[in-house]
């Protein structure tokens, strides 16, 4: 399989799951990105919901080099169609500009960041009044208003700032009890460390647990480096060496820790148990449906996506909670949110919501969740994992495997066989259940399961698999590459 060639120029604008996003300098040019926000604009001002009378739009930004400027430009795309941007003093958690949206009744939010791509990437995510990320129909009006031309010019002038970050500390604050939260930390004998990945929730969750706290809790890689250390802020295990390392050196100390790490625009969360070893969603989802639906009592469903773990859906169903499986994207689960009685949704990739909150990922607040279940636990996050887990099915190992294929002409022969003839078996193992609501997912067995996905822009596929054991998912995902390749 050949490597793909590099670009020789911008690729087309068009939005994926959750934003516009490209190479800097390449597809992220001003000039590109003042008539798409213009365009979005306009479009959250047509949209705007009956009896919504605002003309305010906020503007939030990450830690990236020259975001900070490209969220100052747009603000003057903003003006420009008659409306009022309210651009954040610093950079903020995306999750800020979702919560500033809905306390100040705003029509959306245009936020510059590119998320946990590579250090090179910038983009622009769009919220809608809600709070949660716009979806598709929307995203294909604002192409249709960038293809019809006619965007408006901007227009200089003195732009509104309001401190974003300490609002969305409040408004978390207001949510938790954070008092009782590091009174039980100290009792159970738990140390923080958070690894916020250069990015912009850096700060925050010392902010948060306080002075009181200050003795639990321990920050790391907290400074502005607009190339994240040279690896993507994605929280992955490759990337956290530092952190594991951190939280078992705390632990052979005698104080065991658990790792607490957040993506580049703080809305994606994972963690590290008092071994070292990573937690994604896939675990921590578990963990928190058990929490809120056992011991904090709340009511509502559970929906994640098809790539989530069993796990979520045994832990749910043994709460006596239904079950939604949707499409990758958080957009469909923020959708369900808005429809009313969700208790938690969630994905594999990292984002949570809870129905209590916003329709939206919030990183920080799941992370204080993640930390109020080991206090009411008693244990560190290791041995509560374990302990769910051989309650509900026993242990199973995943993992994800993203492939760049030869071309798109490949991915769509691959497409094609995969959607005409799915295979009847994976590694030797018969295929129980072909699942198509997103890719395709073969099913093989209890916790027993591989998936293939591609990207909607590009000749990338994407391979998940969770199996009983770890030996067993390096196999299937080896599988699954072999045929891809051949293809």
């Amino acid at each position: 399989m050949s490597s793909a060639p590099l670009p020789l120029g911008p690729a087309p604008i068009q939005f994926g799951t959750d934003g516009w996003r490209g190479v800097l300098g390449v597809d992220i040019t001003v000039d590109r990105l003042l008539p798409v926000a213009a365009a979005a604009a306009q479009e959250l001002a047509f949209r705007a919901p009956d009896g919504l009378n605002s003309r305010t739009v906020v503007i939030g930004y990450d830690r990236r080099f020259l975001a900070p400027e490209l969220a100052e430009a747009i603000a003057a795309a903003v003006h420009g169609c008659d409306l009022e941007p309210l651009l954040t003093e610093t950079a903020v958690p995306t999750p800020a500009c979702s919560w500033a949206v809905v306390e100040r009744q705003a029509l959306g939010a245009l936020v510059i960041t590119a998320s946990h791509n590579p250090p090179e990437w910038l983009g622009l995510k769009i919220k809608g009044p809600f709070g949660g990320s716009v979806e598709g129909d929307f995203t294909a009006a604002v192409e249709r208003r960038l293809a019809a031309g006619g965007i408006t010019t901007p227009i200089q002038a003195n732009t509104q700032r309001f401190d974003g970050r300490a609002e969305h500390l409040e408004g978390l604050r207001r949510k938790l009890d954070l008092r009782a939260l590091v009174q039980g930390l100290k009792q159970t004998n738990l140390r923080v460390i958070v690894d916020p990945m250069h990015g912009s929730a850096a700060g925050c969750v010392p902010e948060l647990l306080g002075a009181d706290g200050a003795d639990v809790v321990k920050e790391i890689r907290s400074e502005r480096d607009p190339l994240f250390g040279g690896h993507p802020p994605e929280p992955l295990a490759p990337y956290l060496q530092e952190l594991i390392a951190e939280v078992q050196a705390s632990t052979a100390a005698g104080t065991p820790a658990v790792g607490l790490v957040f993506d580049g625009d703080g809305d994606r969360i994972a963690a590290v148990d008092e071994t070292g070893r990573f937690c994604s969603t896939q675990l921590l989802m578990p963990l928190l449906i058990d929490h809120l639906a056992r011991a904090r009592a709340l009511p509502g469903s559970v929906v994640k996506t098809v790539s989530g773990s069993d796990l979520m859906r045994l832990v749910a169903e043994g709460q006596g909670r239904q079950v939604l499986e949707l499409a990758v994207g958080f957009k469909y689960i923020a959708a369900e949110m808005l429809a009313g009685g969700v208790l938690i949704g969630g994905e594999e990739s990292g984002g949570v919501g809870f129905g209590m909150h916003l329709p939206e990922r919030d990183a920080l607040f799941a992370a204080m969740l993640v930390l109020e279940a080991l206090v009411e636990g008693g244990e560190p996050l290791g041995a509560r994992l374990d302990t769910l887990q051989s309650k509900h099915g026993g242990t199973s190992h995943y993992d994800r495997l993203d492939l760049r294929l030869a071309s798109m002409e490949a991915r769509r022969r691959l497409e094609t066989l995969l959607a005409e003839t799915p295979p009847r078996e994976v590694a030797g193992v018969a295929v129980n259940e072909v699942i198509t609501t997103d890719g395709v997912k073969l099913r093989l067995g209890p916790s027993h399961w591989l998936m293939l996905r591609f990207s909607g822009t590009e000749p990338l596929l994407r391979l998940y698999c969770e199996a009983p054991d770890a030996d067993r998912v390096a196999t299937v995902l080896a599988w699954a590459r072999s045929i891809a390749e051949a293809a």
